[in-house]
């Protein structure tokens, strides 16, 4: 992220990290602009703070962050699970988030700039959520190439339960369960083809992080193993009783279901902008964003017009695609407020 904002937005970043060699490594590597000795420094005059830490310790660190920006900064973390740390924090300038980018290399050598070039970055929102500081997050990060979508904490953590932390709890189970099928005396690791390094590329993720990720996130996590034990019983009475019809569909549906996954990915289109009247106060925009969030109509690009009196104001919001952007005004509309397209 520090890259990214050096250089696609032409930020000035200041940073802090309690390991002196990772500070050393950002400067080394041009992610910073100057290391710092406490939170307190790194966040002084920030317009934006990223707090980058295992989710176990996002509360308190976000808390010291927040205990020490300004009134007009916007506060963010880029955690996992989300319940956890939105329920820790009432405060206007802090917004939840969580970016789908990654990679198996970890540490600051291994920074890209274009690594959110096209990725989901999920933002949770709430009603005590700051409009202004909401739309300045949006526009920073849709600035460094992501696409930020709405979504409230309990929804995040349900949908990423299934489909970032089962794969790495199934990729886990996988790994260990081929070194297992190993015959007695022999250290010979079994064949594996692409399929099984495709399945397996995240097994053994980092304990730092990824203990905190399964804790915080256990209930979700353990109803979607308890679904997954299911899903697998079937097709294995399906195998047991030598029932090609039932196996031959229980395929063609993954299939189906891939590709009907892999279509909502690439919708897109025609950038279509609306102009919603709003009035000024607290929770307006977290609304709007949220509403559209759950009905999967992402926003991607936003603007506040506040009128002088700052009484009330209109928010623009562009929508990809014509059909997106008819939904997104029927469902504004259904929120009682003003809406129309230039």
């Amino acid at each position: 992220m520090a890259l990214a904002a050096r250089e696609r937005l032409g930020a000035t970043v200041q940073g802090y990290d309690d390991s002196p060699r990772a500070l050393d490594n950002a400067l080394a590597r041009g992610a910073l602009d100057q290391a710092c000795d406490t939170v307190a420094e790194a966040v002084s005059d920030a317009q934006a703070v990223f707090v980058a830490v295992p989710v176990g310790a996002l509360p308190a660190v976000v808390g010291a962050a927040l205990n020490t920006a300004s009134q007009d900064c916007v506060v963010t973390d880029v955690g996992s699970t989300k319940r956890a740390v939105v329920a820790a924090h009432d405060d206007s300038r802090f917004v939840g988030g969580h970016p789908l980018a990654g990679a198996e290399t970890a540490g600051v050598e291994h920074a890209r700039a274009d690594l959110f070039d096209g990725a989901t970055w999920y933002l949770t929102p709430t009603p005590t959520t700051s409009g202004v500081l909401y739309e300045r997050l949006h526009r920073l990060l849709h600035g460094v190439g992501a696409q930020p979508t709405a979504i409230d904490a309990q929804t995040h953590d349900r949908i990423l339960a299934s489909v970032s932390h089962l794969p790495h709890v199934l990729a886990n189970v996988l790994v260990s369960q081929a070194a297992g099928a190993l015959a007695a005396g022999d250290e010979r690791l079994p064949a594996t083809g692409p399929s099984f390094r495709d399945a397996t590329r995240v097994a053994g993720a980092p304990s730092a992080i990824w203990t905190d990720i399964y804790l915080s996130n256990r209930d979700a996590l353990a109803a979607e193993i308890d679904q997954t034990i299911s899903r697998l019983d079937e097709i294995r009475a399906a195998l047991a009783v030598g029932d090609g019809s039932a196996v031959t569909a229980w395929n063609d549906d993954a299939a189906a279901d891939r590709r009907r996954l892999l279509e909502g990915q690439l919708a897109g289109g025609p950038l279509f902008e609306l102009r919603i009247s709003v009035p000024n106060r607290p929770g307006v925009v977290a609304k709007l964003a949220l509403e559209l969030g759950r009905a999967g109509v992402n926003i991607t690009d936003m603007a506040l017009y506040p009128a002088a009196d700052m009484s009330e104001g209109v928010v623009a919001l562009w929508i990809a695609g014509e059909p997106a952007a008819r939904r997104a005004e029927e469902l504004v509309a259904g929120l009682g407020v003003p809406v129309a397209r230039p």
